[in-house]
């Protein structure tokens, strides 16, 4: 079971970026899949989530809005577009995923998730 993140970098504060995370090692069916985020010092944060049929979604309260989670089943894909990004979302960005059905109380929760990528560094400056 491999996660591989990529696209994170270096933005402006109101500036855009595009993660993505593929998936090897089994099918995304019945997973959730989602986003959390850790700033050296804290504690880890769930960011986004997406359940399987793609009909759930959560989003942190700091990123409604702003943050946009997708996934493509056929590709074992997922992606995080993310606008407006501001310094405070600065951190290592990480994929996770689980089976479950339920993405709200799974994607606060890290220590619900079963596998997790490498991480990205995002850094947004003012």
């Amino acid at each position: 079971v491999q996660l591989q993140a990529s696209g994170g970098g270096m933005v402006q504060a109101g500036g855009s970026l595009k993660l993505s995370c593929a998936v090897s090692g089994f099918t995304l069916d019945g997973y959730i899949i989602g986003w959390f985020r850790q700033v050296p010092g804290r504690e880890r944060e769930g960011v986004a989530c997406i359940n399987s049929m793609k009909r759930s979604t959560y989003y942190a309260d700091s990123v409604k809005g702003r943050f946009t989670i997708s996934r493509d089943n056929t590709k074992n894909t997922a992606h995080l577009q993310m606008n407006s990004l501001q310094p405070e979302d600065t951190a290592v960005y990480y994929c996770v995923t689980r089976n479950a059905r339920r993405v709200g109380a799974n994607c606060r929760d890290p220590a619900s998730m079963h596998y997790w990528g490498n991480g990205t560094l995002v850094t947004v400056s003012s």
